[in-house]
């Protein structure tokens, strides 16, 4: 049974690629015609071989001797295609056949193929792991040894030239930055737009071949100093990276905060480290982008501040002057945030006023400020989940949930607020200074007041705009049996003070309120010390009184005193704490020695009331300090009772 078969014969649908060019255009052949395509296949058919061959040898003498006897009258049997429509008669016989087997096969009524059953073979794990592993092992070998060859091979080349190959230089530059091709000449950027900036500028520059320009650019090296060492050794470049004028040069923002009575610094200051007598020496391909996004950031980040500067109200306008933003932050406390940018044009000396130190830049403002920018650019390309894969993005996660948690008109308005950069960089600055107020006033009477201690612990993990300050005041030698402790928290305008005894002081941005704060506490941790003391010594206390309203009026804050008996009460001492004045102790004796009987006053037991008190010479009394005289007293006291 045979069955007629068409076979097409088709060319394939994509052409070879003849040539890559180095920036990836493809160049394809063209395709054949039908006649060098038939010409191709002809050529590939061997007439001489295959079954004919053995079949035509034994006719091949009588085909000659036909020709040898009548040449004119011979012509061949075969014809040149004779061969190729046998073999594909032939393939096609055997396909028929094969269709029919298959056929039966498929019916199951005449032929059954049924597998013939064969034991499993024993399969044994530790041998297949091994097999495996040492077929790994041997392919692992391979592609070391190949690895190898090629790490030498490359690393020869790299030390038989002179100059780096410029394709690699290029895939090492493309890896780090974007480049696109645009006509002959190849554009990278270094801007942060693919981050969400909207930033004007363009942070385009140009990457072109160094050989053929370094010949004509080539300028002889500065002279050194005598007493500098060997200078480094220059590694060249097959890259010549080529740089806006705007872009060239060092730049950085500077911040600092000024009172009214210092003077401001000119607004075309420059720095001595970054005037060069000539233009810029030249740098590594990658520094010099670098140095050049950095730039760019500057720029955009002072410019960011500017708008805002100029868009945000307030009690006292912010001013924008020339390359630097002045900003009120407290009564007579200013923030100045300056843009500094040295390029090789401006190597001349600025003719305004000396610039201030650099030690009295705030670089933790000045990283506050660009970990802000940052923090944009972040939030431009990492939105919160779930976000639409998409599309545009819809609102946040908050606004989402504001119908089912029943959201009120006033969370709803706090939600849309959001502050800008200048906002926060003002808030951290008020920190900052309220901070530095706060360890003025602890450390300034840390060395005026020697007697109790003070000792200050900072929390080492704070917010940008809050702190926190534990301060305990102590005795030396008297620690375990009185302490006061005091919790200041640093906000942005105001401080807090947690006090021993749960009470809350809030203050203001004067510093001379915590002074006055802690002065008090300071005689009221004496006062206290003095009642644990007499405790412990077996004294008794009769009365106390932390704002004593006998005696002076106290300039600052109140007086504090208690009296305190002897065990048998035959001894008093009165205390009296004044935060002017200090500390005044006073004795008295009890029955009175000068009490003499009268004819008006004839009973006894009139003398046994407590004498006039005699103040002591403190500043004569020995002792450490105030407790350890104290100490020193009760117990004479109580001796010589």
């Amino acid at each position: 049974m045979a069955y007629s078969v068409n076979v097409a014969i088709e060319a394939p649908i994509e052409n070879q690629i003849q040539e890559i060019s180095y920036d990836g255009t493809e160049v394809y052949q063209q395709p054949l015609s039908m006649s060098e395509s038939l010409s191709k296949l002809a050529a590939k058919i061997d007439f001489g071989k295959g079954q004919e061959e053995k079949e035509e040898k034994p006719n091949e003498k009588q085909e000659d001797e036909a020709a040898a006897k009548d040449p004119a009258a011979y012509q061949s049997s075969l014809w040149p295609w004779d061969s190729v429509r046998n073999k594909l008669k032939n393939a096609l016989t055997e396909v028929c056949v094969l269709s029919d087997v298959l056929a039966i096969a498929k019916e199951k009524r005449y032929l059954v193929l049924d597998p013939v059953p064969q034991d499993p073979p024993e399969i044994k794990a530790m041998v297949t792991v091994y097999a495996r592993k040492k077929a790994l092992g041997g392919a692992a070998a391979v592609l070391l040894t190949g690895a190898e060859r090629l790490r030498t091979s490359q690393s020869e080349l790299v030390r038989n030239r002179s100059v780096p190959d410029f394709h690699l230089e290029l895939l090492q530059l493309r890896k780090n930055w974007r480049l696109k091709k645009v006509g002959n000449s190849i554009i990278g950027d270094v801007s942060y737009r693919t981050a969400g900036s909207k930033f004007a500028q363009s942070g385009m520059f140009e990457v072109s071949k160094a050989e053929e320009d370094t010949p004509s650019n080539w300028s002889p090296p500065p002279p050194q100093s005598p007493n500098a060492g060997p200078a480094p050794p220059k590694t060249p470049s097959a890259l010549r990276v080529t740089l806006p004028s705007e872009l060239q040069g060092v730049a950085f923002i500077e911040v600092h905060c000024r009172k009214d009575d210092e003077a401001l610094f000119s607004t075309t200051v420059t720095s001595a480290s970054l005037n060069t007598a000539g233009p810029m020496p030249d740098m590594h391909w990658q520094k010099k982008l670098e140095a050049a996004q950095n730039v760019l950031f500057c720029k955009e980040l002072f410019n960011q501040l500017a708008k805002e500067a100029v868009q945000l109200p307030g009690p006292i306008p912010h001013m924008v002057v020339g390359n630097q933003i002045v900003a009120s932050i407290l009564p007579g406390i200013q923030l100045i945030i300056g843009l500094r940018h040295s390029t090789s044009s401006n190597s001349k000396k600025s003719s305004g006023p000396p610039q201030q130190k650099k030690s009295d830049h705030d670089h933790v403002l000045e990283h506050s400020i660009h970990q802000l920018l940052r923090e944009v650019h972040h939030k431009n390309t990492h939105h919160p989940f779930p976000h639409p894969s998409s599309g545009p993005l819809g609102p946040s996660k908050q606004r989402c949930l504001a119908g089912p948690t029943a959201v009120d008109r006033h969370e709803l308005t706090e939600m849309s607020k959001s502050q800008t950069l200048l906002e926060q960089i003002i808030e951290q600055t008020q920190h900052f200074t309220m901070r530095r107020r706060t360890e003025y006033v602890l450390d300034t009477i840390a060395k005026e007041v020697r007697d109790p201690l003070i000792v200050s612990h900072w929390n080492s993990i704070n917010s940008p705009t809050k702190a926190c300050v534990k301060v305990n005041i102590l005795t030396h030698g008297y620690d375990t049996i009185c302490r006061t402790l005091l919790t200041i928290h640093v906000g942005k305008k105001s401080l807090k003070c947690i006090c021993r005894d749960g009470s809350v002081m809030n203050m203001s941005y004067e510093i001379q309120e915590l002074r006055d704060l802690l002065i008090c506490q300071i005689h009221q941790h004496q006062i206290t010390a003095v009642q644990a003391l007499a405790k412990c010594m077996g004294w008794q206390l009769l009365s106390n009184s932390m704002h004593l309203g006998v005696g002076e009026v106290q300039q600052m804050g109140n007086a504090s005193s208690c009296i305190l008996a002897s065990p048998i009460g035959d001894r008093l001492i009165a205390v009296r704490c004044e935060p002017q004045a200090g500390v005044h102790v006073s004795i008295a004796h009890s029955p009175r020695k000068d009490f003499f009987p009268s004819q008006l006053v004839k009973e006894r037991k009139w003398e046994n009331l407590g004498g006039s008190y005699k103040e002591v010479r403190w500043d004569k009394m020995e002792g450490k300090n105030f407790l350890n005289k104290m100490e020193l007293l009760m117990a004479s006291l109580t001796s010589s009772s």
